[in-house]
């Protein structure tokens, strides 16, 4: 039994892995290719994708909601209860980015008035935002439909997906930011438009995969159906996600704001400080993911001991990927270091703003595990919302404040105390995970 769970965590994770990583890639590849124009640019494009990060904690949110149900409709063969939970979210997630697209193409402005008041900055980030905003639409699209396929056991045909998206959109980001081959040099702008014509294309062949799968397929009469019992149960359970994401990356973008008035080198530090934990946290993230799944599953079946179990043996995995993940940026911190374009001052934050993300992944991974795997799978949403006010709104986001603002002390200091949340955290999740209020059947009381 130990043997087949851990050959079906594997069969599942990794793939997710790659595909995350490959996501990943492309905000590192932006960094680099923008980062050998000027550090402005850089900062600029770390700021503006701030939007991007606000509409993809909504997006993660509905999707969330969506893997609870895909998963243990999937678990229970019941396909008409899957495609009317995915039908409900994706009317949900074309409304969403349909107002972010608006937002990003009609006041780009004031938008980027939100992170920092340098008006090189801003102009920059305007030139990003009014071309990224269609490629929301695409990609929140792209999600929910590509959440079906993970959950019914098509998990290597996303990740074919994303490889390509991925690959397209580096090379359309050299073509098109520094003018190969023939076409215009766009900068900024480049970098946005390759983002979208990227994330296009993954759609389209997205859509060509799923439209073969007859009983996946959500069609019109899908999204139209209207079944109270589902829409009812999916914003019971979704609701605190929806809350929590909010509240998670409301925080987190506030400590943009925060660094973002401390100046160019600042941004520019942290924007390569997340961008390399992203890359790596990839493998914590796929696992989670991963884990999700086969809980979500089992808990489907009515298994509930097994996912019990299953649960402990992620949490340990959780663990050690975690601190895999730390390890690997204390290896890497000297080759980063060096490839990285960035001001003295820059190049300094960075070193000790990469020392401070090797143990805040550990954290990390273990949070991303229960709090965004185990918990959700069960329908145990509300949690994550009451351990993130704490932590965040209670705890790091005004102690940051005081130290930027009123104690001014350096700006190190002040990414330190930005990055304790996800420690803070564990003692609660690990007390609430001992109580087991995730193990439950989310379908049962279905007919």
């Amino acid at each position: 039994m130990e043997n087949k769970f851990r050959n079906k965590i594997l069969k599942l994770a990794l793939p997710i892995t790659a595909q995350q990583f490959m996501l990943a890639l492309v905000s590192a590849c932006d960094a680099f290719m923008l980062g050998g124009l000027n550090q402005n640019s850089l900062s600029a494009v770390s700021l503006a994708s701030q939007i991007t990060f606000v509409f993809n904690l909504i997006l993660t949110a509905l999707t969330i909601g969506e893997n609870m149900f895909v998963a243990q409709y999937y678990g229970k063969k019941d396909f008409d209860g899957l495609r009317t939970s995915a039908g409900l979210v994706l009317k949900y997630v074309v409304a969403v980015s349909g107002f972010f697209f608006i937002a990003t193409l009609f006041v780009p402005e004031t938008l980027m008035r939100l992170f920092t008041n340098d008006i090189i900055l801003i102009d920059y980030g305007v030139k990003y935002l009014k071309l990224i905003g269609l490629s929301y639409v695409f990609s929140g699209i792209l999600q929910v439909l590509q959440g079906i396929l993970k959950n019914c056991g098509y998990v290597g045909k996303c990740t074919m997906i994303s490889t390509i998206v991925v690959c397209v959109n580096i090379a359309l980001n050299a073509v098109l930011i520094y003018g190969y081959f023939g076409f215009p040099r766009m900068e900024i702008a480049g970098a946005a438009l390759a983002t979208v014509i990227a994330n296009g294309i993954g759609l389209v062949i997205t859509i060509y995969i799923l439209h073969l799968k007859k009983e996946l397929w959500v069609g019109i009469s899908d999204i139209k159906k209207r079944k109270i019992n589902i829409t009812t149960k999916f914003w019971k359970h979704v609701y605190p996600v929806l809350l929590n994401e909010l509240v998670w990356g409301g925080g987190f973008t506030m400590y943009s704001v925060i660094l973002g008035h401390l100046g160019s080198d600042a941004v520019a530090a942290n924007s390569i400080a997340n961008i390399t934990k992203n890359l790596l946290i990839c493998v914590c993230t796929g696992f989670g993911y991963g884990g999700s799944i086969i809980v979500g599953n089992l808990l489907g079946e009515g298994n509930l001991f097994e996912a019990r179990k299953s649960g402990n043996t992620l949490c340990k995995i959780a663990v050690f990927s975690g601190i895999l993940t730390g390890g690997m940026i204390l290896l890497l911190t000297p080759v980063i270091l060096h490839f990285t374009n960035l001001t003295d001052i820059a190049g300094g934050y960075l070193k000790y703003m990469l020392f401070m993300s090797s143990y805040y992944v550990i954290g990390k991974s273990i949070n991303s595990m229960t709090i965004g795997g185990i918990f959700p799978a069960g329908g145990d949403t509300k949690f994550g919302l009451k351990c993130d006010m704490v932590t965040m709104w209670c705890f790091a986001v005004p102690l940051g404040c005081i130290v930027a603002f009123v104690l001014k002390l350096p700006v190190l200091m002040v990414y330190f105390v930005l990055n304790l949340d996800e420690l803070v955290k564990l003692p609660a999740v690990f007390k609430h995970y001992r109580q087991y209020k995730w193990v439950k059947n989310l379908t049962e009381t279905e007919n």
